[in-house]
C-alpha cells in the first residue's frame, strides 16, 4: 500500500512499510526510508504508483481555476477531498491530489489550517491585494526583460540612464534597473561598465569620473545655498606691519602671509598671519553647517570645489592692498643666532602689501639671490632673505629631531588646461603638464613658517588645556602612518613635539575649528578651556575628526584619479608612444616626466630603481588603465625614500574602479514585487 504525505508543503509519496498509532514508516522511490506523523498523511492507496499518480495530478492542477474554487469553497475549515468532489465532481485520487497541490500553491487564496488536508479560504480583500501584487510582479518582470533586451541591443533605457552611477557603485539589488543590467550583462557576456559604455549611457570618460565623484560626495550638487552675508570685524587694531603672501597665481583662498620687523636691530620679529574667517563664521551657524558638510576644498586640474562660498572667501582672503582680519603669530629671534626668544599670538588687522606668486618668481627668487650671491631685484628682498635663512635653520633643527634629513627627490607637477571656464572641464581640453622642483627657496620659506605656526599653536592649545585636532606620527618606521587625534603627540615625520593644522582655515575645516579654539585662547587666556566652542572629550570634536578623515581621503583620492586622467589624456594628445621611467615594485614603473605609475610587462624581475625605456600600450580613460612593455633597460639608479606629510601613505598608484554590479548575483536576477 502507498501513501502520500505533506512534506513541508510538498506532496511526497512512498510505500507504507509499517504503521503505528501515531506514526508511519514509508519507503520512497529513491529507496530512502522516512518516518512521518499520522497527521501528515494525506491519503492511502493501492494503485497506481506514486510517480504515476503525481504525474496525473499535476496535469489536472495545471488547469485548476482558483477563482472558481474560491467562490464555492465553504466558509470555515474544509478538507481538500471535499473541495475536490465539489470542483471535479469526483473523489478519484488524481483529482484529490490535484486539488491539494493547487490549494497548497495558492496561499493568497487558501490558507492551511494545520498540517495535512485542512484549508480555509482567505478574505476577499486579501485575495484582491495578493492578485494585484502578482500582476505588478509580472509587469516588473516584463519591464526587466524589456530593459535587458534594450541594453543588449546597444540602447540604454531612459529610466536607467538617470541611475547609471547608482547602478554601478551603490545599487539596490532588488531594483528592476539593477536586475535588468545584470540580466543583459549575463546575456551578452559583457562587463556592466563596458555594456553601459557601449550603449552611450556614459557621456565621456571624464564625465564618468566627475559624476561618480559628485554622486559619492556631493549628491545634492556643488552649488551653495543662499546664506546671510558675513562681514569682517572692523574693530580690530591695525598692526604696524607690511605683510606679503606667497602663493600660486591661481590661488584665491589666500590663507597666510608673512612679515619681518627689526632688520638690523639685533632682534627680529617674524610674523605669520593667518586669515581669520573664524571671527565672522561662528560655530553652529548656517555657514558652519555648510563648511562642516564639505570639510575641505576639493582640488583638480582646471577646477576646484571650495569649502566656503566665494563671497565669504572674498571677505577674509588676504588680498593685497587691503587691511584683512588675521590671527597672527609673532616669533622673536636673535638676528645673529636665530635663537627663538619668545612668541605672542594676536587678533588684528594686517595690511597686505603684496601677493607674491611663486610660479612667476621661482626663477627670480633663488637661493643665490637670497644669500646675496646674485642680484635681488624683487619686492621684500631683505625680508625674504631673512625668512629663508630662518627657514634653513628651522629645517635643520627639525631634521636633527627626525634623525635623518628630508629628501624630496621628485618634482611637483603643474596641470594647466587651455581656456578660461566658469563650468567644470569637459575632459577634452588641451592639457599642459610641467615639472616644478620641490623644495625651492620660496617653498621652503612658506613650509617652515607654517610648520612653525602649527607646532607653536598646537603646543599652546595643549598648555592651556583647550582641545584641538592634531596630526601625529609615532615614528618613521615603515608602516607607521600619520594619524589625526585630539592629543598633542609628537609628529616624527615633521620632527616636532606637536602639530595642529591651523594655517588653512579657508580651505580645511580642521584648521577653522582649531582657529575658533585659538581665538578663545587669545581672548580668555587661562580661562579659554571654559569658553572655547569645543570642550575636552566633546563628542562633536570626535565626530568632526572622523568625518574629516574620510572626506579628506576621498578628496585626495579623486585628485590623484583625475590627475591620472589628464596624464593619460596628455599622452594621447601628444601622440607619445615611448617613455623613460624608473622601476618600482611588482612590475610597476614611474614615468620620469609625468606623475604616472603604471604596469610594464618585463619589469617585474628588474631591480627597483632601474632606469628603463618602455613602449606605451592601450590607454583606457574610463578605467584609467595604461599598460606598457619593456623596450630596454638604461641604467640602475638609487632611489631615495621620500618622507614627510605629503607622501605619508606611500606610492600614489591609482586605485581600480570599484563596480558594485555582480553579474553572478543569482538573487538579483529574480524579479520582486
Amino acid at each position: 500500500m502507498y501513501g502520500f504525505f505533506d512534506e513541508s508543503g510538498k506532496a511526497t509519496g512512498g510505500r507504507i512499510l509499517s504503521e503505528a498509532e501515531s506514526t508511519l514508516q514509508l519507503e520512497l522511490d529513491s529507496g530512502k526510508r522516512v518516518k512521518i506523523k499520522s497527521a501528515q498523511l494525506l491519503f492511502k492507496f493501492d494503485k497506481p504508483s506514486p510517480a504515476e499518480l503525481i504525474k496525473s495530478a499535476e496535469a489536472l492542477a495545471a488547469g485548476f481555476d482558483l477563482d472558481l474554487a474560491w467562490e464555492f469553497a465553504p466558509e470555515g475549515e474544509f478538507g481538500f477531498a471535499e473541495l475536490a468532489n465539489d470542483y471535479f465532481g469526483s473523489k478519484a485520487l488524481p483529482e484529490q491530489l490535484a486539488c491539494w497541490l493547487s490549494l497548497s500553491a495558492a496561499p493568497h487564496y487558501f490558507r492551511r489550517a494545520g498540517k495535512g488536508g485542512l484549508f480555509k479560504k482567505a478574505p476577499q480583500e486579501q485575495v484582491q491585494a495578493a492578485l494585484a501584487g502578482i500582476e505588478k510582479k509580472k509587469q516588473i518582470a516584463a519591464q526587466i526583460e524589456s530593459w535587458a533586451q534594450e541594453l543588449a541591443a546597444g540602447r540604454c533605457p531612459e529610466a536607467m540612464r538617470a541611475q547609471i552611477y547608482k547602478l554601478l557603485f551603490r545599487p539596490d539589488k532588488n531594483g528592476p534597473e539593477y536586475k535588468a543590467l545584470v540580466q543583459a550583462a549575463l546575456a551578452t557576456k559583457t562587463a556592466p561598465l563596458d555594456l553601459l559604455r557601449q550603449t552611450g549611457a556614459i557621456a565621456s570618460p571624464y564625465a564618468f569620473h566627475w559624476q561618480r565623484f559628485l554622486f559619492d560626495n556631493f549628491p545634492k550638487g556643488t552649488a551653495f545655498p543662499a546664506l546671510p552675508p558675513v562681514s569682517a570685524p572692523e574693530d580690530l587694531p591695525l598692526a604696524a606691519v607690511q605683510a606679503f603672501s606667497i602663493d600660486d597665481s591661481s590661488t584665491t583662498e589666500i590663507d597666510d602671509a608673512l612679515s619681518v620687523q627689526g632688520l638690523g636691530t639685533g632682534e627680529i620679529v617674524f610674523g605669520i598671519h593667518i586669515a581669520a574667517p573664524g571671527l565672522g563664521l561662528l560655530p553652529n551657524s548656517p555657514h558652519d553647517e555648510l563648511a562642516r558638510s564639505r570639510l575641505s576644498t576639493v582640488y583638480m586640474p582646471g577646477w576646484k570645489i571650495t569649502m566656503l562660498p566665494d563671497s565669504l572667501v572674498d571677505t577674509f582672503t588676504l588680498t593685497e592692498g587691503r587691511d584683512c582680519p588675521a590671527l597672527s603669530l609673532y616669533c622673536r629671534f636673535d638676528e645673529t643666532t636665530l635663537e627663538l626668544k619668545g612668541s605672542e599670538t594676536r587678533l588684528e588687522r594686517i595690511r597686505i602689501a603684496s601677493n607674491l606668486r611663486h610660479d612667476k618668481l621661482d626663477g627670480v627668487i633663488t637661493e643665490a639671490s637670497l644669500r646675496g650671491d646674485a642680484p635681488a631685484d624683487y619686492p621684500f628682498a631683505a625680508e625674504l632673505a631673512f625668512a629663508h635663512r630662518l627657514a634653513v635653520k628651522l629645517k635643520a633643527g627639525r631634521e636633527l629631531v627626525r634623525g635623518k634629513p628630508e629628501n624630496f627627490n621628485r618634482p611637483d607637477y603643474n596641470f594647466k588646461l587651455d581656456g578660461e571656464r566658469s563650468e567644470p572641464p569637459q575632459g577634452d581640453e588641451t592639457v599642459h603638464i610641467s615639472q616644478r622642483a620641490r623644495g625651492t627657496a620660496l617653498d621652503l620659506i612658506v613650509a617652515e613658517a607654517m610648520i612653525l605656526a602649527n607646532s607653536t599653536w598646537g603646543a599652546w592649545l595643549n598648555e592651556l588645556g583647550v582641545p584641538g585636532l592634531y596630526r601625529s606620527q609615532a615614528s618613521l618606521a615603515p608602516g607607521i602612518k600619520v594619524r589625526m587625534g585630539v592629543k598633542a603627540l609628537p609628529h616624527a615625520g615633521m620632527g616636532v613635539a606637536s602639530y595642529a593644522w591651523c594655517t588653512s582655515p579657508l580651505r580645511r575645516y580642521v584648521d577653522l575649528l582649531n582657529q575658533w579654539q585659538l581665538i578663545a585662547c587669545v581672548r580668555h587666556g587661562r580661562s579659554a578651556a571654559l569658553v572655547a566652542p569645543f570642550k575636552p572629550k566633546d563628542a562633536a570634536l570626535f565626530a568632526v575628526l572622523s568625518s574629516f578623515d574620510a572626506a579628506y581621503s576621498a578628496y585626495n583620492a579623486f585628485q590623484q584619479q583625475i590627475e591620472r586622467y589628464w596624464c593619460l589624456k596628455s599622452l594621447q594628445q601628444s601622440g607619445t608612444t615611448e617613455l623613460t621611467a624608473t622601476t618600482m615594485r611588482d612590475g610597476l614603473v614611474r614615468a620620469d616626466k609625468l606623475p604616472l605609475v603604471f604596469s610594464v610587462a618585463g619589469c617585474a624581475e628588474l631591480e627597483r630603481g632601474s632606469a628603463v625605456r618602455v613602449r606605451i600600450g592601450g590607454i583606457d580613460l574610463l578605467t584609467l588603465e595604461l599598460h606598457g612593455s619593456l623596450i630596454e633597460r638604461l641604467a640602475a639608479v638609487t632611489t631615495a625614500t621620500e618622507t614627510g606629510e605629503e607622501v605619508e601613505d606611500g606610492e600614489e598608484v591609482a586605485a581600480p574602479l570599484a563596480i558594485a554590479v555582480d553579474v553572478n548575483d543569482a538573487e538579483a536576477t529574480a524579479p520582486t514585487a
